[in-house]
């Protein structure tokens, strides 16, 4: 065995948990270190109170006065904790998050000092722009960018750190950041829904888009990870022979949580309580060593800042229990890998969720109005939708092991496409009284009913009705959930901007009832939306086969997908619903592609290196020691010899085989990243990419996962899977 493996298995092993205790109440322990609604009571004069809570509720603009005021009890706040610095906290296009780190600590002169923090420290910063990711927005030399505090998500303290969520945006105004287009997107919808909702409740004055997201990870032993360059380089294992045991048996799926693994997530559950993270749900997944964490409900905006800072917080708790957290998509093959569900739903001020049923025929109206409309979203922008969700660690994924497959479809379950098939069937123009009544008792008044005991789950679909909101399964588990909620928020508010202007057309050129109005406007959507929605076997041969022929897409790579996202329909839908410039859409398409580029290249690079500095050289030792024993044999027989090592001949000649085959594609690989390297158009590069590097990883993996079988376990470098996911 390999030194640096011996040591990581015997490190490993010698490990003593840190155990947590549960003693404090989670409610006791909750929102401790956010500067949230209850610590500004007491801290803010009640303009500075009021002020700050017309900003979260209405978007008001905070006046300098109040902003003073903010930092002046924010500042006292976080020195009654023992708080020594601020930052402002941001989320740029890297896919981390980011901070710069001040000291409250200003000087007065003459060797006196004071603790500062003002309104234009806490409502705007300048931090170095330039080596962020811009998309050709910035010139690398031009280095100013700002980040704005973001009233609407509470500034919380991280060790000994005030950090206040911010924006971030260049000198000249584009946004630089996942927040930025997200907060634009709820501006959208909250407009768009709150007038539709007007044609059921008068008193509507806001629509709240909500997310749930279950984030799911594997935990490996911190030392038998920093043993394998693959996992340390690119978060998954570029190589390594499936163990004898996976997930076959189902055993852990639900089953009882390992001590070790229960024990990290006491405290980080300790941890999300106190920085206000409503984290609810623990269980094991399916894979081994794979687990889930999900919270309550929030706020779209304020559950993507919390989903941000559980993937920074996950990593520093499990470096406390000699874990590492793989967020990877696929980080191991043969098993399952990653997703990030993102449960979405829309929410009235009057505490009403669209999208559950009501119990009068007016609120089931509304409810279908708002699920029919965001089918009609997702039916016309499918191809955006898939981009939403594009990266090199997703194209992994998406289409295995549970996983959704790249064709964006909608299942509702066999009841409820029951009954859209019956408001098809809806006279078209106006309805008899008798008609009326029928449809509102018989149909729309059966609708709570039919929820009771919805159909099953469709595991293989990428976004699904689940009884009171959508499930957009497809999402990555390292994904910032901005992204892909920045788009269907912008998707369905377009759809409801355009769905009330069809209503008020009918109503005043047709002389229609609103709800005969909106009666014949779903039922045209219902007919023309059939093709999204796809009840079967995402998996299939035969549902691609019939997703073509319904015209839905189907790309399957980043490079494929990402093109739907600088299509003409999709600059302008970001336009007109104001979320995003050309420039910035433009931006973000160049940066996505750079980075799925980067991400195959750092990975082809470091798969070359191992197979042949670490692979190909302990074949050659352990086929050495081969060679020696047939010697011996043949010294020892002599005359008698007559083939009494063939076995260890034949051995020696088919690792042979696969040195060879392990050379011969690592050369090829190189060349052809070398070719890739030379090209200045972007698609191009990341076309070569996906099309002639990356397809030669699997070659490469399976000369090298069969010379594992081979070679002498105590020889081989690596530690294994059956270690990796199988130490406790």
């Amino acid at each position: 065995m390999s030194t640096l493996r011996f040591h990581a298995i015997k490190e490993s092993l010698a490990y003593k948990p840190l155990v947590v205790e549960e003693v404090e109440r989670r409610s006791n322990l909750y929102g401790k270190n956010v500067f949230n609604e209850n610590t500004m009571r007491q801290y803010l004069t009640k303009d500075a109170f009021v002020g700050v809570r017309n900003a979260i509720q209405y978007g008001k603009k905070i006046d300098r006065s109040i902003a003073d005021q903010v930092a002046s009890s924010m500042k006292d706040w976080a020195l009654s904790k023992g708080v020594t610095h601020y930052t402002h906290w941001f989320q740029p296009l890297t896919g981390s998050t980011a901070e710069k780190h001040d000291a409250f600590f200003e000087t007065l002169g003459d060797g006196m000092s004071i603790e500062k923090f003002g309104g234009t420290q806490l409502v705007q910063q300048e931090p170095d722009a330039s080596s962020f990711p811009s998309g050709g927005i910035r010139n690398t030399f031009e280095a100013r960018g700002y980040t704005a505090w973001d009233p609407t998500s509470p500034a919380f303290i991280y060790g000994t750190t005030l950090c206040i969520p911010t924006i971030f945006v260049a000198y000249t105004g584009e946004a630089l950041d996942y927040k930025t287009p997200l907060l634009r997107a709820l501006h959208a919808v909250d407009d768009a829904a709150t007038a539709v909702c007007r044609y059921f409740d008068k008193n509507v004055k806001k629509v709240s888009s909500s997310l749930g997201w279950e984030q799911e990870y594997f935990l490996v032993d911190k030392m038998l990870a920093s043993s394998r360059p693959d996992i340390t380089l690119t978060g998954r294992t570029l190589l390594g022979h499936s163990s004898a045991k996976g997930q076959q048996l189902d055993d852990h799926y639900f089953g009882s949580i390992p001590n070790r693994a229960l024990n990290f997530m006491k405290e980080l559950e300790t941890e999300c309580m106190l920085l206000g993270i409503p984290v609810k749900t623990r269980h094991n997944e399916v894979a081994p060593n794979q687990f889930e964490l999900a919270p309550i409900y929030e706020e779209a905006n304020l559950a993507v800042d919390h989903n941000a800072l559980v993937m920074d917080v996950m990593g520093r708790v499990a470096s406390r229990h000699n874990f590492k957290v793989l967020l990877h998509e696929k980080p191991f093959a043969g098993v399952n890998g990653s997703g990030k569900h993102n449960n979405w739903s829309l929410s009235t001020d009057t505490g009403v969720n669209l999208l559950a049923p009501g119990k009068t025929p007016m609120s089931n109206l509304q409810f279908l109005t708002f699920f029919v409309n965001t089918i009609k979203a997702v039916h016309e922008h499918e191809g955006l939708l898939r981009a939403a969700i594009a990266s090199a660690s997703n194209d992994h994924r998406l289409g295995a092991n549970e996983a959704p497959p790249a064709i964006i479809s909608v299942f509702i379950g066999e009841q409820l496409t029951k009954v859209l098939e019956e408001l098809e069937g809806v006279t078209k123009g106006k309805l008899s009284p008798k008609e009326k009544t029928e449809l509102k008792l018989n149909v729309v008044g059966k609708i709570p009913d039919v929820l009771l005991d919805n159909t099953d789950r469709n595991r293989t679909s990428p976004f699904a009705f689940t009884g009171n909101k959508f499930e957009f399964r497809a999402v990555g588990s390292t994904a910032n959930c901005g992204n892909p909620m920045t788009v269907l928020n912008t998707i369905v508010a377009k759809q409801l901007k355009d769905f009330k202007k069809e209503v008020d057309a009918l109503i005043n050129k047709k002389d229609l009832k609103k709800d005969e109005a909106v009666f014949n406007v779903l039922r045209e959507y219902i007919k023309s939306t059939k093709n999204i929605l796809f009840e079967g076997n995402g998996y299939s041969e035969a549902w691609e086969i019939e997703a073509k022929k319904r015209g839905l897409s189907n790309n399957k790579t980043t490079p494929e997908a990402l093109k739907a996202r600088i299509s003409k329909a999709s600059i302008s839908l970001f336009e007109e619903m104001e979320v995003m410039s050309a420039i910035e859409t433009k931006a973000r398409y160049e940066i996505e592609i750079e980075a799925y580029i980067k991400h195959i290249q750092i990975e082809s690079r470091v798969l070359g290196d191992i197979a042949r500095n670490h692979i190909v050289p302990t074949a050659v030792k352990y086929q050495n020691i081969l060679i020696e024993n047939v010697r011996g044999l043949k010294e020892i027989f002599e005359e008698k010899y007559h083939g009494v090592a063939k076995e260890q001949v034949s051995l020696i000649e088919e690792i042979s085989n696969h040195i060879e085959g392990i050379n011969q594609n690592v050369t090829k690989m190189i060349e052809e990243r070398k070719k890739a390297n030379t090209m200045e158009n972007i698609e191009a590069k990341a076309e070569a990419y996906c099309k002639n590097v990356k397809t030669l990883f699997e070659d490469i993996r399976y000369h090298c996962d069969k010379l594992e079988l081979l070679v002498d376990d105590e020889l081989w470098p690596l530690t294994k899977y059956r270690e990796l996911l199988f130490t406790r």
